[in-house]
């Protein structure tokens, strides 16, 4: 996802070199021919990620456009106080770049895992948040945050699903999520990488004869209600999957939502990391402990597939 993040914003500064990029003192890799191509959009502060945000916002109140980027919590929890009270407080477009999302630097421990920062940057006001799930989206959300007034956050992984255009003329929009694969037996709604995970998950399911719909909610804050009450009203369970804490994430969001709605929460599951920390270790491994892989997004289709059968049966309260 960074590569295709750095490459949509080397073609941005092309067309608007108002555009800055404010890194942390990390990816120098990527960076090198946005660095060489455009040196005076560029501005590496060194270790010093609080000032990085507030150096973005002093710019973007001058009328630039301020991407800061760094690892994971470095980029948003260790500046937190800086992108509430000084970018979104003040409207400033200041588009926050997180690299490593969820368990993306697993083997590194809980200092960089990010597995809190939708639930908290989602509860700052005249906030967007976003978490592509792969290459086309990361393109098309780094265009639009560009373009939006007021201050983002882009969540970008390691991992990556097949999101890839479903038209030629397909158009990306915030706060409009996708259906990337149609389904009437149960909605799996899931934001990041982690829908890679989810699309293995349907390929299975497919051959167990449930018809699983695939929603990105690219977009968290703000969250598209319309597509989920479309998939409350049009299958029979919604099950969210996040790399993410349960608490005030996806799931959460779309629990809110239902809640105001009116919308039977019994049919709604909700697949995330439970409240704890853990431990370091393998991506793959971890997803695979916390039902968050292939395995465990399967095994919660067929329970809620089965619930809404027996409640429909009026066997179950």
């Amino acid at each position: 996802m960074r590569d295709h993040f750095i490459q949509r914003l080397g073609e941005l500064v092309l067309q608007d070199p108002n555009i800055f990029l404010i890194t942390g003192d990390l990816g120098f890799g990527v960076f090198n021919d946005f660095r060489e191509n455009y040196p005076a959009n560029f501005i590496n502060v060194g270790v010093a990620e609080q000032q990085m945000t507030g150096l973005a916002t002093g710019l973007a109140l001058e009328g630039k456009t301020t991407f800061t980027y760094s690892i994971a919590n470095f980029a948003t929890l260790r500046c937190l106080e800086q992108i509430r009270n000084d970018a979104a407080y003040h409207g400033a477009n200041v588009n926050v770049v997180c690299i490593g999302g969820g368990f993306s630097y697993g083997a590194l421990g809980i200092s960089h895992h990010a597995t809190e920062d939708l639930a908290i940057l989602r509860s700052i006001p005249d906030i967007t948040v976003v978490a592509p799930c792969g290459h086309w989206e990361t393109m098309a959300a780094t265009a639009a945050i560009a373009q939006e007034p007021g201050t983002a956050y882009l969540r970008l992984d390691k991992s990556a699903g097949d999101d890839s255009a479903i038209t030629d003329s397909e158009s990306f929009t915030l706060g409009r999520a996708r259906i990337l694969r149609p389904g009437t037996d149960c909605a799996i709604i899931t934001t990041g990488g982690i829908l890679e995970e989810v699309q293995k998950a349907v390929a299975e399911l497919s051959t167990k004869n449930i018809a699983a719909r695939v929603i990105s909610m690219h977009t968290i804050k703000p969250i598209d209600v319309e597509t989920v009450m479309a998939a409350a009203t049009e299958t029979n369970a919604l099950i969210t999957v996040e790399e993410h804490t349960v608490n005030g994430g996806l799931g959460s969001a779309v629990l809110e939502f239902a809640n105001q709605a009116n919308i039977d929460t019994r049919h709604v599951k909700r697949l995330g990391i439970p409240d704890q920390f853990v431990e370091h270790g393998d991506r793959t491994e971890l997803l695979a402990d916390l039902g968050l892989d292939q395995v465990g997004i399967v095994a919660a289709c067929r329970e809620m597939a089965e619930r809404r059968r027996l409640s429909d049966a009026g066997l179950t309260e």
